[in-house]
């Protein structure tokens, strides 16, 4: 078995993952994705709208959209602290579809930050819920 860190991922409102994991999987601003197993030296980064990945010491994934926010780091916990996150399981696909067609009508009118922040969000959504095809999202087994 792969050595485990811990892991939380914390919005305002609530803890939405704790527990432990052998690897996340996310992505920072300006820099990609970034991968941290136990025992990762320190880091803390900015995070931009994006799927998180939490591969859990248990097997399976658990995944997440998140809305940006900080990843910290530090003696072998990891730390997501987020306005706005999500668990796969509980996000509305449709909602989610929905706005992602808001957004790109405004984009095609011309450039429009908001929009384009909104655009992101979605496909965080859509992405973490199993993407286009709506295949996964949630806990899954690992791959």
């Amino acid at each position: 078995m792969a050595e485990s860190m811990h892991v939380e991922v914390v919005s305002p409102e609530r803890i939405l993952y704790s527990g432990e994991a052998t690897m996340v999987l996310t992505r920072t601003l300006g820099g990609g994705d970034i991968a941290f197993q136990a025992n990762h030296a320190p880091f803390l980064g900015a995070i931009t709208e994006c799927v998180t990945k939490i591969y859990l010491a248990e097997g399976g994934v658990q995944d997440l959209a998140v809305h940006g926010g900080f990843v910290e780091v530090s003696n072998n916990k990891i730390s997501i602290l987020s306005d706005l996150a999500e668990l796969a399981s509980e996000i509305d696909r449709d909602r989610a579809r929905r706005a992602m067609e808001r957004a790109e009508d405004v984009m095609r009118q011309g450039h429009d930050a908001e929009a384009e922040a909104a655009l992101r969000r979605a496909h965080a959504r859509i992405n973490a819920s199993g993407g286009v095809d709506g295949q996964g999202g949630g806990v899954r087994p690992g791959r």
